[in-house]
């Protein structure tokens, strides 16, 4: 799957994080993250798999997170890759 047009998801708030997606011919994630340096590992496999889970193999996905929890970093990735496929 590709990403097909720019989406977003979630919010800027504490505990939760901001998704944005953009077309591109390869995948880029890029993570912004308050708890990056002791998180930024774990942040970074939990997206690689909800995109693998997706089959998604090109795009630009940029990750603000505000400490979210995995289950949060989950929801919104999914959410911004299907808004990024609707019509």
């Amino acid at each position: 799957m590709k990403i097909e047009k720019k989406a977003q998801a979630g919010t800027m708030q504490s505990s939760d994080l901001m998704v944005f997606t953009e077309p591109a011919d390869t995948l880029d994630i890029q993570i912004d993250s308050t708890v990056a340096k002791q998180y930024g590992h774990l942040i970074q496999a939990k997206v690689e798999e909800v995109l693998n889970r997706m089959n998604v193999t090109a795009g630009i996905i940029r990750i603000k997170d505000r400490g979210a929890l995995d289950y949060a970093i989950d929801a919104r990735v999914q959410a911004a890759v299907l808004r990024s496929q609707e019509a």
